[in-house]
């Protein structure tokens, strides 16, 4: 996904902000102590003037050491006070706070499991990295820190100013004349904040991705050569974010510096005025200790407002950042899907009605894999955009393995991605034995259809892990038999000899595998639970010829007991398939055996002349390619 780094427009940090209440409700009672012990102890220390008020107009004046001990002993337990309950907030906080960011990222993870297939398509990794790290962090640190503060130094400012006024009116009055350039200064602060900061979360999660796809394709990186022009790529971008982090530290350095001296500036009048009044005798000498000791102990909170207001700022672009990934719509619900399928069906029959035509009787459910008049166009295109697949009309019966062919780019992964709802259809209808699939459970219509795809994707787990992820629940010794099933059926005895067996856990993506092996345990993963129906796009594609034929005499034996519908580019991997369907501009142009095929379909008789020059050329390197699937590098 291209970012935009820009602020929304009209974007309101405290709305950004309100919308992370749902997940600060169930600590707020904890969360509210901890701010109302704060500000007590924030205001702990303007009691300390007070105290110098009187030990200066009193013991000092009359000399009385007692006095100044009593003094000196309210001073150190005020003091000792403040730190405790400091230390009392900081406990009280830590382990909510840090439950909140947990069920934040929580949510997240399991949102983004819900979200469509084309959603991920957009996104780019790095992105959502960054947003259940860097963000979900910056918006833990806000409730920790400036959500407090905030609060605790607006009241402290406040008591103060009640105090000052109480003192001496005339002085306060002074130390009130920067509010209205401090107003004016931190609301132009705000906005340029906003904008930085999303810029440079944006930009975190540009080098994210960047990072990410380096390390997963460092082969590439190195087998081409481009170490070079990647490290050029990361320093650019290095560069471009440290550019903003710049911009960041430019903005806080001249607004702290603008809510410093603006007010040292009126703590400087006040000083000189409150001199004069002493000198005068219309002002005692502790009164103007006191007076300017609130001051002082007022500075903090003001000078803090730089700082606190950056962090809100990050964030409420962090909590954005969040909200626009958990704002993306989820996979519809089955009866959300069940409910249009209803209402195209009764739009039909109402134009049929219209028109002075009976609609058609209902046929009788079909058993098998059926796509009725099946129409897909990906989301993000155009509305006048031809749909990849129009009007898909195929019937796969009970049993029956059918095989698709077609070009490259014809969409033939797209239609296999509908069956398990991978994508939706835009119009039409797919039944397996007469039930909609739009009207099952996803967890059941993908309990009963089982898919390997031709990119295998291994997790970071064991071999075993990784192919019973498509097994059901079941004893132990059933699940261990059922493995080495899938491992039989798919020739992928070779895991018997890594250094764990099925206990080796492959790494990431299981690179440390090569791609015939990754390919191959990805097809014993889609057997192992033996699924009713069975989605394989082209699943023998780096194998070997030999392996290759091992595999699909091992296969032939699932396929008897299965309905499959097999993605074929290989004439040899089209002759497990009882019938085939040639896909040619996104339609079914024609279906039948092999045979059929080749004497009356001159594209398919094409392609597959295609493939067996290929498949002969793969032939005489057969010897090699058997030899290098033996090595697990």
């Amino acid at each position: 996904m291209s970012t935009s780094h820009i602020a929304p427009e009209g974007r309101s940090a405290v709305r950004s902000l309100l919308r992370l209440w749902p997940y600060v409700r169930p600590v707020r009672a904890r969360l509210f102590i901890a701010a109302l012990i704060a500000i007590v102890a924030s205001c702990l220390s303007l009691v300390i003037p007070l105290v110098l008020k009187w030990m200066v107009d009193g013991p000092i004046a009359d000399r009385d050491p007692g006095g100044v001990w009593l003094g000196a002993l309210a001073l150190l337990l005020l003091g000792f006070a403040e730190a405790v309950l400091f230390g009392i907030r900081r406990w009280l906080v830590a382990r909510p706070l840090a439950g909140v960011e947990a069920a934040m990222r929580a949510g997240l993870y399991a949102h983004l499991q819900r979200l469509p297939v084309a959603f991920h398509d957009r996104w780019a990794s790095g992105q959502l990295l960054s947003r259940g790290t860097t963000d979900l962090a910056l918006i833990r640190m806000f409730l920790g820190f400036p959500l407090t503060f905030l609060l605790v130094n607006g009241t402290t400012i406040l008591v103060g100013f009640v105090i000052l006024f109480a003192q001496e009116w005339l002085l306060a009055l002074v130390l009130l004349v920067p509010v209205v350039p401090l107003m004016i200064l931190i609301s132009w602060f705000e906005s340029r904040y906003a904008f930085a900061a999303r810029r440079a979360q944006d930009q975190v999660g540009d080098l994210t991705t960047l990072i990410e796809e380096s390390v997963l394709g460092i082969r590439v990186v190195k087998g081409f050569g481009r170490h070079r022009s990647q490290a050029r790529a990361f320093t650019a971008m290095s560069h471009e974010l440290r550019g903003t982090e710049l911009a960041k530290a430019r903005l806080l350095a001249w607004i702290w510096s603008a809510v410093t001296v603006i007010p040292e500036m009126a703590i400087g009048s006040a000083l000189v005025l409150g001199t004069v009044q002493v000198a005068d005798g219309d002002l005692s000498a502790g009164t103007l200790v006191a007076f300017l000791s609130i001051a002082l102990a007022l500075r903090w909170p003001v000078e803090s407002l730089g700082f606190l207001l950056a962090m809100c700022q990050e964030a409420a672009t962090a909590a954005d950042r969040y909200f626009e990934v958990m704002d993306e719509k989820r996979e519809p619900d089955t009866s959300e899907a069940a409910s249009a399928s209803a209402s195209a069906s009764a739009s039909a029959s109402a134009s049929a009605s219209m028109s002075g035509s009976a609609p058609a009787p209902a046929a009788a459910p079909a058993a098998g894999l059926r796509f009725e008049g099946v129409r897909f166009r990906y989301p993000d295109t155009a509305d006048d955009t031809p749909p990849l697949l129009d009007r898909i009309d195929l019937h796969i019966r009970p049993g029956e393995t059918m095989a698709l062919v077609g070009a490259t780019g014809s969409g033939k992964t797209t239609l296999t991605a509908l069956v398990p709802r991978l994508h939706e259809a835009t119009s039409g209808r797919i039944t397996l034995d007469g039930e909609d699939i739009a009207a099952m459970p996803r967890e059941r219509l993908r309990g009963l259809v089982s898919v390997a795809f031709e990119e295998p994707t291994l997790f970071s787990a064991t071999v075993g892990e990784n192919v019973l992820m498509g097994a059901g629940d079941g004893d132990a010794a059933e699940r261990a038999e059922d493995l080495e099933r899938a491992l039989r059926v798919a020739q992928a005895q070779f895991v018997h000899g890594l250094p764990d067996g099925v206990r080796t856990e492959v790494g990431e993506q299981g690179l440390s595998l090569s791609g015939g092996q990754r390919q191959r345990l990805a097809l014993a993963r889609a057997v192992v639970g033996r699924p009713r129906f069975l989605v394989l796009d082209d699943p023998l594609s780096a194998l070997d010829v030999h392996t290759e034929a091992l595999v699909e005499a091992a296969l032939r034996e699932v396929l008897e007991d299965t309905t499959a519908l097999v993605v074929a580019h290989r004439p040899s991997t089209v002759l497990l398939a009882d019938r085939v369907a040639l896909l040619s501009e996104g339609r079914i142009a024609a279906v039948g055996t092999h045979q059929e095929l080749l004497r009356t379909s001159a594209e398919y008789a094409w392609l597959m002349s295609g493939a067996e020059s290929t498949e002969g050329a793969e032939a005489t390197e057969g010897t090699e390619g058997a030899e290098g699937e033996g090595d697990p590098r």
